[in-house]
């Protein structure tokens, strides 16, 4: 079942969206402040914020900021006051993924909610990979062992995607150095992969899966030996 999550101090408008919004499979909760919309964040049950930029106890681009921090593929629509551009366009700057502005029509909201339900779902559906003991929810960036979570690196799950996408197919030592290390650097040292893969294989216990093919590269193998 998908959860809305609204986020909008003002009562009236805050429980109009939420009887207008309720659907069959949908659940829609309220939050009037940012403290209580941060407690229901830490449950990951939501499938999109409708969020308002000028709340009570702070403001609503902060927390914009932190959902996209914690949970980057979960959409966010920000609800603004038709006359604050610069909120708009510093909550896309942000990471918002759209914006309508008051008054605004229910149908529009309506079309604007599903289209963003939509690319989260296939989203959710395309970057969610299981292998054997292994979850790996990209779109989230959480990892799973045996149903335990792993903390990775930036680096690291640059590294673990890319494997993963290429399954079965041997990397060379410079592809992967070139599109992990993306940030113009002039020189990246000759043993950081090798370090990375190291430190990958062991937070994973993947040395069954993580093949070092010498004198080549790196694979990640289709079929563990």
């Amino acid at each position: 079942m998908e959860q809305l999550l609204i986020i909008e101090d003002n009562k009236e408008l805050n429980q109009g969206l939420c009887k207008a919004l309720k659907a069959e499979n949908r659940k829609v909760i309220s939050c009037y402040n940012i403290k209580s919309a941060r407690e229901q964040l830490l449950c990951q049950c939501s499938s999109l914020v409708l969020l308002d930029i000028h709340m009570p106890d702070g403001n609503g681009l902060d927390l914009l900021r932190e959902i996209k921090e914690q949970y980057p593929a979960l959409p966010v629509i920000l609800l603004t006051a038709n006359d604050m551009d610069a909120d708009i366009v510093n909550g896309l700057e942000q990471g918002a993924d759209d914006y309508i502005t008051k008054p605004f029509s229910l149908a529009v909201l309506r079309a604007r909610i599903n289209t963003q339900l939509r690319k989260y779902q296939k989203l959710q559906t395309e970057d969610m990979v299981h292998i054997d003991q292994f979850v790996f929810d990209f779109a989230n960036l959480r990892f799973y062992v045996q149903n335990q979570p792993v903390e990775l690196s930036k680096t690291e799950q640059k590294l673990l995607r890319i494997l993963i996408e290429n399954r079965g197919n041997v990397l060379r030592r410079s592809t992967l150095v070139d599109r992990i290390w993306t940030d113009a650097a002039e020189y990246v040292d000759e043993n950081a992969l090798s370090v990375t893969i190291k430190r990958l294989r062991d937070k994973l216990g993947a040395q069954a899966y993580i093949k070092t093919v010498y004198g080549v590269g790196y694979m990640w193998v289709m079929e563990h030996e």
